[in-house]
């Protein structure tokens, strides 16, 4: 089943094509154009990154941030986002009065883009965006995050948020589910569904499934 919702998703993104001059764009406004450049020719260990851990940055659409925030309502205190690409995410739930919000990211563009957005909308003190390795990150202090990575990179995820998260503390997928988990809720279809996991029925669940 979660293979069908992953073939589902993909197809829909291919479908999304920018075309041309929305690629030229994009790359013109963000510098991502250089950073391609660096990534795949000026850094040759990027290439021996194994395809499938390789994570490709597409922007969240309105409906999935507004899909995130919705599984999150009536929620508070601290969030984060692994792999925060633009930092929209972070910036709607400090607006929704998350605290503190903070986005991981390695694109030094992406970093750059978010600490602009968080600037313009006049939250540069309200958010926080780190260059930070999100597999040597302590995420004990978080009671909220969220995920927009490949299944390969959750499946990976899933013992670091089960040993370091809290008790209470919930997870939300977007794009792609925890291949190995079952969602307490969902929200949005297709391309734009997210998932939400309570940490406290996982750890139960992998109590029976040891047993």
């Amino acid at each position: 089943m979660e293979d069908d919702v992953q073939e589902e998703t993909l197809a829909q993104l291919k479908e999304k094509r920018l075309g041309g001059w929305g690629i030229l764009q994009l790359a013109a406004g963000t510098g991502l154009a250089v950073y391609a450049v660096w990534a795949g020719v000026l850094m040759p260990g990027f290439r021996r990154v194994p395809l499938k851990l390789q994570v490709p940055y597409i922007p969240a659409s309105k409906r999935q941030v507004s899909n995130v925030m919705t599984l999150l309502k009536g929620r508070s205190g601290g969030f984060a986002d692994l792999g925060s690409g633009d930092g929209r995410i972070v910036l709607e739930a400090s607006q929704q009065g998350f605290s503190p919000a903070v986005g991981y990211e390695l694109n030094p563009w992406l970093l750059r883009l978010s600490r602009f957005y968080a600037w313009r909308a006049g939250l540069s003190r309200s958010v926080s965006y780190r260059r930070e390795d999100l597999w040597k990150v302590d995420l004990s202090g978080y009671k909220n995050i969220s995920v927009f990575l490949a299944p390969s990179v959750l499946t990976l995820l899933q013992e670091k948020l089960l040993a370091e998260l809290p008790e209470d503390a919930l997870i939300i997928a977007g794009r792609f589910p925890f291949p190995e988990w079952t969602p307490c809720k969902t929200e949005g279809h297709g391309v734009d569904r997210a998932w939400a996991y309570r940490v406290e029925v996982l750890r139960k669940q992998n109590q029976r499934t040891s047993n």
